[in-house]
């Protein structure tokens, strides 16, 4: 009998390691990034105080082009940095969702780092 191993949880399983490693503060908040198939999206989280401090996802109005390939992950790490560079956040920590790092959940990575977030 074929076993299909069941990938959502897999991925689960990798985020709480990742998780349990990865904590945001209000120094250093932590960028989520979460995947579809069709969307990417970021959040900059303080999880002392439990807030989101600042969102970006392809589902915004302002958003033009395709939403679900390498180019739209970049823009959104674009908007991201800049969002957060306006509420003067410098420096964060990476938080890949327990997706492997590559692809477009890199592409969110370099271009946050491209418009000036460190990590």
């Amino acid at each position: 009998m074929i076993h299909k191993p069941d990938t959502k949880a897999q991925r689960m399983k990798r985020h709480l390691r990742v998780r349990s490693k990865v904590s945001g503060t209000p120094e250093r908040p932590r960028l989520n990034v979460f995947r579809s198939n069709a969307n990417i999206y970021a959040q900059i989280i303080d999880d002392v105080a439990g807030k989101t401090l600042v969102a970006a996802s392809t589902l915004e109005k302002g958003f033009e082009g395709a939403t679900g390939n390498a180019e739209a992950a970049k823009k959104v790490g674009q908007m991201i940095a800049e969002r957060a560079k306006a509420q003067g956040i410098d420096t964060v920590v990476f938080d890949r969702g327990g997706n492997i790092y590559h692809g477009r959940v890199a592409a969110v990575a370099e271009g946050a780092r491209e418009a000036g977030l460190e990590f």
